[in-house]
């Protein structure tokens, strides 16, 4: 079974973020998506995450009318900050018969020399890469076997914009589902 791991903070998960894993579980021909929910990611300020708990509630919502998606909280019980590759050694060994790919933006790509054990990463592992970015200044990874791009549609939202607009008290509708924005005004998330 081929399986795209598509990790995040979510925080919270947006619009553009389905349309990722739609299109990559499409184009690179993969079974199930799981969503990873990120408790912390060491790249980012974890002062703006809301509970990791409400993310992961917030993606089950988002994907609970598709079949091949899944929110995963394998990283809870990690030591945190979350590595992606304790991740990845740990989905292996758990699921020893899974082919396992992950999906990363070209932003992603520009940064993963800061990754911890990035080389390790990319040697072991296909790496589904959406929209290459043009500042990428390792050319090995543009050239590595393991990596593969995809162009996707692309959508200026970004969850730091959701957020914004939610303070703000200005409309995030169709950048959200209904239910996740439900969930966001139920909760009194990023006020």
């Amino acid at each position: 079974m081929k399986i795209g791991l598509f990790p995040g903070s979510f925080n919270p998960i947006h619009i553009g973020h389905l349309l990722i894993a739609t299109f990559m579980a499409e184009e690179f021909e993969l079974d199930k998506i799981w969503f990873i929910v990120s408790p912390h990611n060491p790249l980012k300020d974890s002062k703006t995450l809301a509970n990791e708990n409400d993310r992961l509630k917030m993606v089950q919502l988002s994907i609970k009318t598709k079949y091949n998606f899944l929110a995963s909280d394998i990283e809870f019980n990690l030591p945190k900050p979350s590595y992606t590759i304790q991740t990845l050694d740990l989905l292996k060994t758990q699921f020893p018969s899974y082919n396992f790919l992950l999906i990363i933006g070209g932003d992603n790509l520009t940064s993963l020399n800061k990754w911890k054990d990035y080389n390790r990463i990319i040697d072991e592992n296909q790496i589904l890469v959406y929209n290459r970015a043009d500042n990428i200044s390792d050319k090995n990874f543009i050239e590595h076997k393991n990596i593969h791009f995809k162009k996707l549609p692309q959508l200026d939202i970004s969850s730091t914009m959701i957020r914004e607009r939610i303070k703000t008290e200005k409309s995030i509708d169709f950048m959200v589902t209904n239910e996740v924005k439900n969930y966001i005004i139920k909760q009194k998330l990023y006020k």
